[in-house]
């Protein structure tokens, strides 16, 4: 008989990326126990360039400027460039971790192969790899929605060599070869120009037509000026003119003067692309347009337009399917249609201890929005332990839960599977900070105390928490 290891005054976190790692700090913050488990040596989940299982390539950056994807209780040091590139964003969270004691709860190079519940046990069971089973009060599910690479169908077969931009490193498989591109995302625009510059020769396939947004306008990060236009509360069609001015203003221009297809959708009803490069690669001639893929010809891809070329790798950039958790059985997680059906994307209409932070899509900002997730649902628990009647008009608003447009300000994404857990970061950011607002709750002397102790500093000034993060950037950096 396997013997059961008790946790059950414990909650387990899986995943010790930026979800996860805030998820952790919360609950230590309102003094609830923790485990945190993790499959990689170190936390940083994606931004940990040591992960074999990150999807990151080695020269990826962020696509939100400092200002908003910083914590609001731990700034990123102002040595840091604006757009924090792998090894940064790793030292930041590796920081974070350490400043709010984190670190000392997490078990590495461990795997969850199961959650589940027994025995009628409000309880949740969990099996880790090599077959120890824990017994936790709840667990947090913070290891993202990426793990599922979606490959596209095409009629006929590739000889040559095949890679999903989650297997992509370094430019060093594409060196001197012929290689096609295929996703006009961030991550495909990204490859795309890396390997413009060493392949004998690269092509681009888009299917969709996209808007492409610079990193800066007028001299700003694209996001700051965003997020100071969004900050007016003008109506949307004036927003989206707004937006069409700045990108004929401050652009190289309009996607269809390279070659790629027009966008079909209106601005803002996509996620968005950022890159400054792609249209400078594709001008200069370095990177080659082509539409989407007809059929796949041994050596030779047949595109849509007729015409034939000639390749020795595909790399597809074409993002990861909304699949199953791989731990967990989706009658848990109130599953309907397409995705769980969770308020607010992260809380179960039923269950008061199963969470899942991280579990949503945004064109800029999800850090942050993490922590707010995190901070609700601390929060939650420490009143349902301490003052049940407090919480009430919470656990009565999730048992319907919140999802679609309604975190989206009324906004319609295109329909595709890569939207199926987008939200408008503006609306919703506001939506939680509101309800934080509303679950007023001061975590209990205790549990500030510790996090006093370990440096947290959460409580107190940024300018206090920036200086010791600071030097402990410095030193991983």
């Amino acid at each position: 008989m396997t013997t059961i290891v008790d946790r059950s005054k414990a909650y387990c976190v899986v995943g010790a990326g930026a979800g996860g790692l805030s998820a952790g700090k919360n609950l230590r913050e309102f003094g609830i126990e923790f485990d945190v488990i993790e499959r990689a040596d170190d936390v940083g989940g994606n931004w940990y360039g040591g992960n074999t299982y990150s999807a990151a390539y080695d020269s990826v950056h962020l696509i939100t400027s400092k200002p908003y994807i910083q914590y609001d209780d731990f700034p990123i040091p102002a040595h840091f460039p604006t757009y924090l590139g792998r090894e940064h964003a790793h030292a930041y969270l590796r920081s974070y971790a350490e400043h709010f004691g984190v670190y000392e709860h997490v078990e590495f190079s461990r795997t969850v192969e199961s959650i589940e519940r027994r025995d009628g046990s409000p309880d949740w069971f969990v099996t880790l790899d090599g077959g120890e089973v824990r017994r936790y009060a709840g667990v947090v599910i913070a290891n993202g929605h990426n793990w599922s690479p979606r490959f596209p169908e095409y009629p006929g077969t590739f000889d040559g060599e095949i890679l999903h931009s989650c297997e992509y490193r370094d430019p060093e498989p594409l060196r001197g070869k012929r290689v096609l591109v295929v996703g006009g995302g961030t991550s495909g625009c990204d490859i795309a120009v890396e390997s413009s510059q060493n392949a004998a020769s690269t092509s681009l396939s888009i299917r969709r037509g996209c808007y492409y947004w610079p990193k800066y306008l007028f001299g700003m990060p694209t996001d700051v000026l965003y997020e100071n236009v969004l900050k007016w509360r003008m109506p949307r069609p004036v927003v989206r003119f707004f937006g069409s001015l700045f990108l004929r203003l401050n652009s190289a221009g309009r996607p269809e003067q390279y070659g790629l297809p027009k966008p079909s959708h209106k601005l803002l009803e996509e996620h968005f692309v950022i890159n400054s490069t792609l249209l400078y690669h594709l001008g200069h001639g370095d990177i080659g347009a082509k539409p989407d893929i007809a059929e796949l010809r041994g050596d030779r891809v047949k595109f849509s337009d007729g015409s034939e070329e000639a390749y020795d790798v595909i790399v597809y950039a074409t993002g990861y399917r909304m699949t199953e958790f791989p731990f967990i059985d989706r009658k848990y997680l109130n599953w309907n249609g397409r995705t769980p059906q969770l308020h607010l994307s992260a809380f179960h209409p039923e269950y008061d201890n199963l969470f899942v932070i991280g579990y949503f899509q945004t064109s800029t900002g999800n850090w942050p929005i993490m922590d707010y997730q995190s901070q609700l649902m601390a929060r939650y628990l420490h009143l349902l332990r301490t003052d049940p009647r407090r919480a009430s008009w919470f656990k009565q608003a999730k048992a319907t839960p919140m999802a679609g447009a309604e975190l989206n300000g009324g906004i319609q994404y295109y329909d595709s599977e890569r939207h199926w857990l987008q939200v408008e970061h503006f609306s919703y950011r506001a939506m939680l900070r509101k309800l934080v607002r509303r679950m007023n709750a001061d975590p209990p002397p205790a549990a500030r105390n510790r996090g006093t102790a370990a440096g947290a500093g959460g409580t107190g000034p940024a300018e206090q928490a920036n200086a010791p993060a600071a030097n402990r950037l410095r030193s991983h950096a």
